[in-house]
């Protein structure tokens, strides 16, 4: 695990410790599962016949490799997933990190709010209070990393996040990874493109990894595509989506710029 990740896994820790500690001083909240989150967070993933992959797009104003992406000016973020919705994206993908990507788990409420498509948590998801928040702010899909977790823990979370129903997208950045994703039960793989140690992205090894995954699974993947180019050769292979995010946040218009690329294959 690198240094950088190992660091915000740690803050996540405390994080979580504060949330329990004030959860703890509320009523319980009582949750009823909601399983149709799941149902069309999968199917708006899944590729169909003769189709470029559908597209997730990314709400991230800023990242630990390339700083700033887009300045965060009040409603940025909702202006730019509705822009998303306009273009095409099928899903919404919202970075709930504060800190390290300008997210925030209000951030994925708003923009859940404000979109009719399924919406991604992404926040280093490694403790089930997590999933109650992701939950609680209209997700309908979950970001679980492999390697922040066991193989315990990771089965542990996809239960979790389908009690609630919602269906959470396992990410990760190997073959080995991808085969602990598929023994875990995942029915959404993702394959990142960048190297967490490095943030050098490789497509090429991150292609081999998706075309590893199973067909009855949703294979997404995930970072590195910034061209038409390089969505068309994502698109001649095993991918059903591909998450895309600092090529659009960068556009004048990300939605604009997402329906190029989607009328590009």
């Amino acid at each position: 695990m690198t240094d950088y990740l190992s660091a915000i896994l740690e803050r996540k820790r405390r994080e979580n410790e504060r949330r329990r500690r004030h959860a703890a001083a509320l009523q319980q909240t009582t949750r009823t599962p909601e399983p149709a989150r799941s149902e069309r967070g999968i199917q708006s993933l899944r590729r169909e016949p003769g189709r470029p992959p559908s597209v997730m797009a990314e709400v991230k104003f800023r990242s630990p490799s390339a700083g700033e992406i887009r300045a965060k000016t009040p409603g940025e973020g909702v202006r730019v997933a509705q822009s998303y919705e306009r273009g095409g994206a099928a899903v919404v993908s919202v970075l709930a990190d504060g800190p390290g990507f300008g997210g925030s788990p209000l951030l994925v409420r708003q923009v859940a709010s404000a979109v009719s498509v399924p919406v991604l948590y992404k926040g280093f998801v490694i403790d089930p209070i997590q999933i109650d928040l992701a939950f609680d702010v209209g997700a309908s899909l979950v970001l679980l990393l492999v390697r922040a977790l066991r193989n315990s823990e990771l089965t542990a979370l996809i239960e979790a996040v389908r009690a609630l129903g919602m269906e959470p997208v396992v990410e990760a950045s190997n073959s080995q990874e991808v085969d602990r994703a598929v023994a875990a039960g995942s029915t959404i793989v993702g394959v990142n493109a960048r190297d967490l140690g490095t943030f050098r992205v490789d497509r090429d090894a991150a292609a081999e990894c998706v075309a590893r995954i199973p067909h009855d699974r949703v294979a997404v993947f995930m970072s590195g595509v910034r061209t038409a180019d390089d969505f068309r050769e994502v698109s001649q292979g095993r991918a059903d989506a591909v998450l895309i995010g600092e090529e659009l946040m960068r556009a004048e218009d990300p939605g604009v710029r997402l329906a190029e690329l989607l009328r590009s294959v």
